[in-house]
Formats: structure tokens, C-alpha cells, sequence
């Protein structure tokens, strides 16, 4: 259609592997977003788009954001788990996550 033709000019799948980069190298907080945006790389739409670059942008608003560790104040690993049976709106999969904490910040 006129919008698939539209989109072909778009480098929809490089930006998507260079949020995977991020993702794994520096920004584990994009994860989830990054994963939605990633199961349609070989067939976006201007929405896909659009939401690929409000990922981009937060990633711009959230640079200056980190985490850091004081020697002297005591540091505790502390775990946190959930899961959703058939959770998935799209393919009625479960779904489960997880976050874990060392001192004040999440590390994964």
C-alpha cells in the first residue's frame, strides 16, 4: 500500500539494531520497548516509526542518568519476580519479568 511504499525509504531495522546495542551494552531500561518494536522490523507502519523514535528520544532526555555506588555505605543484592498467566494481548502467552536491585539501583 502507499504507506508500506512510504516506509521503504525508512531505516527502520538499523535503528532497531542500534537500540539492541544500547539495550544490551548501557540501557537495560529499553528493553521491553525495544523488544515490541523489534517484532515487526521487517514490516513497520508509521506508528512502529513514531515509537521508535520516542525511544530515541528518551534515550536522549535520560543520558545524564546512571547509578552509583558509595564504598562506604552497605550494598544488598534484593530480587524481584512476577509472572502473568497468558498475559500477552497479542499471542496470549505468559508472561513473567524480573528486577534486581544491588544497593539503590537496578542493575537488571
Amino acid at each position: 500500500g502507499p504507506e508500506g511504499d512510504d516506509m521503504n525509504s525508512v531505516p527502520y531495522a538499523p535503528a532497531v539494531v542500534s537500540l539492541m546495542y544500547a539495550m544490551v551494552a548501557t540501557q537495560p531500561d529499553i528493553a521491553h520497548a525495544v523488544r515490541l518494536v523489534s517484532r515487526f522490523m521487517h514490516n513497520p507502519d508509521r506508528a512502529l516509526w513514531n515509537a521508535l523514535k520516542h525511544i530515541f528520544r528518551y534515550m536522549v532526555g535520560t543520558q545524564d542518568y546512571g547509578i552509583t555506588f558509595a564504598p562506604n555505605e552497605p550494598s544488598s543484592l534484593v530480587s524481584y519476580t512476577d509472572s502473568d498467566y497468558r498475559g500477552c494481548i497479542d499471542s496470549r502467552k505468559s508472561t513473567s519479568g524480573y528486577c534486581f536491585k544491588f544497593g539503590p539501583g537496578s542493575i537488571s
